[in-house]
């Protein structure tokens, strides 16, 4: 596609991403990053990256955790910035972006990926360049301290892995009111605006929260308050198959195993 000013990809590429939904179910996680409790896989990341960029632009994830978005980014030949608020994960996402620009060699050696220790709340104060790109993922409200998921029991038996992200009061995985959490979360995408490329694109992987026998809908209250800000133009459906059933109200209620992900993407318009 000559005139093709979105990305670098060709219009077969092209019409497979646009499908509505997608399985993805990643490779074993290394053991640099099993101490991050939440972490979205790179290589579900890359397909993102390439779609919504051409080579050598700029990507932006404000809550980058262990460097997933940005060492995507560098195997697509992208520049790259993350900021994390977590010093540990902050150093653990330089090793790794360190190991794999070490890994790829000459091809990425023009390429900018830096990590900030930081608050996303205050990205603009960080001398950041215009980004072309927003591909994020934010805690799912304060879940990672549910003491009854399974995954949160085996990873408290273990001292190499992280229960929850931090004891920070910044750290949005620690506020349990779920309109203050939303509030906040709202207010970090939202200043993210003047940062990001007019008709750039902003990403936010995310999903439905199940607390105490009810459905809080964090996706779509996501897309409905940041339509104020950006528009929001089409979700895409994370589908992962290998995931084991679990009998969740099994003979007396409606309990799903939940195993997809909204992919909610959002354009900056100069109308917003």
């Amino acid at each position: 596609m000559p005139n093709n000013k979105l990305n670098d990809l060709d219009s077969k590429t092209w019409l497979k991403f646009q499908k509505s939904w997608f399985i993805h179910n990643p490779p074993p996680r290394k053991k640099g990053v099993l101490v991050h409790p939440a972490k979205f896989p790179e290589t579900m990341a890359q397909d993102f990256i390439e779609f919504f960029t051409k080579k050598n632009q700029i990507v932006l994830d404000p809550m980058a955790g262990t460097g997933s978005t940005l060492i995507a980014a560098l195997r697509a030949g992208r520049n790259s910035y993350g900021i994390e608020l977590n010093p540990k994960y902050a150093e653990i996402a330089e090793q790794i972006i360190k190991d794999e620009r070490s890994a790829l060699g000459k091809q990425v050696k023009a390429l900018k990926s830096r990590i900030i220790n930081g608050d996303a709340l205050k990205a603009v104060n960080y001398k950041l360049p215009t980004v072309d790109y927003v591909l994020t993922s934010p805690p799912y409200w304060d879940m990672l301290h549910a003491k009854g998921a399974e995954t949160q029991k085996k990873r408290r038996t273990s001292a190499d892995m992280d229960v929850f992200y931090s004891d920070d009061p910044k750290d949005l995985g620690n506020i349990h009111d779920y309109e203050k959490f939303l509030e906040m979360l709202v207010e970090i995408y939202a200043g993210l605006k003047p940062l990001l490329r007019e008709r750039a694109y902003l990403t936010i992987i995310v999903k439905n929260i199940k607390k105490g026998g009810k459905i809080y809908p964090l996706a779509w209250d996501l897309a409905r308050e940041l339509s104020n800000v950006y528009t929001l133009k089409d979700e895409k459906l994370w589908l992962q198959d290998n995931q084991p059933l679990a009998p969740f109200g099994l003979g007396s209620a409606w309990v799903s195993n939940t195993f997809h992900h909204y992919c909610l993407q959002f354009r900056n318009d100069p109308e917003n």
